[in-house]
């Protein structure tokens, strides 16, 4: 079964109460033969239940698959050669950040059946996990979240638990400590051979006397423990933000702006100002490496945005001139079933009526897009194709469709020679776009890469001939 807890501190004072954590924990029901028990369904009462009950049956997916999922992503990344590997300034070896306890189980520390409590455990875990991240900043760090605590087996009065801890890698602003207990009677200790009993990994913020989020310094792996450890975190946080995606209930905030024919100068300028903003923010790391394909995700706040650069071998002037007609996007995106221009508003603006699959059983997708087009001012610049949801009152939201917007996306194409050039994909992912893109970062799907290689198949096909024509 699985449990929702919900933490809810109240001032008592003015009696406004504010959500302080979250958690699912998952429990079985231990049987006293040898049959298993089955529980009772819960019974749905509001529609609130039902939606609980479906993202309930969603984390169940994600919990089920993440061993396989966890090994598929430990074979990817140990097949490309992670830039954050490279040797720079100021790196900290994981072994400054290792620190162990052991902690004798007391009967205070147990239940009537002499078994040590779970959350005794987990306090004493977490203690341990703030020293070691501790390690690396001058600031005292703040538990953000817990990946997982796994409990794989019990531990008795009268056994010496032993932690471990360190620090597995560190993302920007915050960093991953994992945390090994294991327990040992009297004769185990006597042997050195003790019971692996749980296992955690927690999320460090830090913030310092300004209350400014701390930079962690990058982890420096040496040892071959370190290198696997190194690159679990970098899958555990793809998983992370898979399932974050993928389970979050979020009611679509409509964000995009009203089209308006005067002010259309204006309009275009920012949709292309943000795009290019989008592409210059800090943090942005590496979670996957094909071939000519390179994944990026930047996570900010409740904002999660995807950088997808692909090497493609073909003139940059030839690849903007295919990638800024979306009328050819659904001959390489699977995500686009049909694009049409519904406003030419110049030559460098239009405006596209978008239809989306199916996902995840739910109705297809639709979307108004302003698309701004721009050539570089002069040689070697960038081509810039830039895309953002507009409100456009001709074209109301359909019955048939889940009417779904784009808050910032597009291309940017760097030329690298004259026959080759460099294209940087940006998608500041919505809500109602997000489950296209969830399932590719937590592991399970490979849309992302497998759209990617499309288009540069279809960039790298194209006649000349054709270009002129449409152009």
């Amino acid at each position: 079964m699985e449990i929702s807890i919900k933490v809810i501190v109240q001032d008592m004072l003015t009696g406004i109460e504010k959500l302080v954590s979250v958690a699912f924990s998952t429990f079985v029901a231990k049987p006293v033969g040898k049959e298993k028990i089955h529980l009772k369904p819960v019974t749905l009462l509001t529609e609130q239940d039902h939606v609980e009950h479906n993202l309930a049956s969603e984390r169940r997916k994600v919990r089920l698959h993440h061993e396989d999922t966890f090994k598929n992503l430990m074979k990817e990344n140990s097949e490309f050669d992670d830039p954050i590997c490279d040797e720079e300034k100021g790196m900290v070896s994981t072994g400054g950040t290792a620190v162990q306890s052991i902690e004798l189980v007391l009967p205070p520390h147990a239940n009537h059946h002499g078994n040590t409590f779970g959350g005794q455990i987990m306090a004493w875990m977490e203690s341990l996990a703030t020293i070691s991240a501790s390690r690396l900043c001058r600031a005292h760090p703040l538990l953000k979240s817990v990946d997982m605590f796994k409990f794989r087996g019990p531990s008795a009065v009268g056994d010496r638990l032993v932690f471990n801890a360190i620090v597995n890698n560190t993302f920007q602003t915050c960093v991953e400590v994992g945390v090994r207990v294991e327990a040992f009677d009297c004769q185990e200790w006597s042997k050195g051979q003790g019971r692996h009993i749980n296992s955690a990994f927690l999320i460090y913020n830090a913030v310092n006397d300004k209350e400014e989020m701390v930079t962690f310094p990058r982890i420096k792996p040496i040892s071959k423990d370190d290198f696997r450890r190194y690159r679990g975190a970098i899958a555990r946080k793809r998983i992370r933000l898979g399932r974050k995606y993928v389970t979050s209930h979020k009611e679509e905030v409509p964000v995009c702006v009203q089209w308006d024919i005067s002010n259309q100068v204006s309009l275009s300028n920012a949709n292309v100002e943000a795009l290019k903003n989008l592409a210059a923010k800090s943090g942005w790391e590496v979670t996957s490496a094909v071939e000519k394909i390179k994944i990026y995700t930047l996570e900010e706040h409740d904002l999660l945005s995807v950088w997808v650069e692909k090497h493609v071998e073909r003139p940059a002037h030839l690849t903007y001139h295919l990638l800024s007609d979306f009328t050819k996007r659904p001959l390489w995106d699977p995500h686009f079933m049909s694009c049409e221009v519904i406003n030419w508003v110049s030559e460098g603006d239009q405006i596209y009526y978008i239809t989306c699959p199916i996902v995840n059983g739910d109705k297809p997708k639709d979307l108004v897009v302003l698309v701004s087009r721009r050539r570089p001012l002069k040689d070697g610049s960038t081509y810039t194709v830039a895309v953002k949801s507009v409100l456009l009152p001709s074209v109301p939201p359909c019955p048939h469709y889940i009417r779904s917007e784009i808050i910032c996306a597009g291309f940017l194409i760097r030329a690298i020679d004259s026959s080759s050039c460099t294209v940087s994909y940006f998608n500041q992912i919505s809500a109602s776009i997000s489950p296209y893109f969830a399932g590719n970062l937590g592991g399970w799907s490979k849309s992302i890469e497998e759209t990617a290689a499309s288009c540069i198949k279809f960039i790298e096909n194209a006649t000349d001939g054709g270009l002129i024509n449409t152009f």
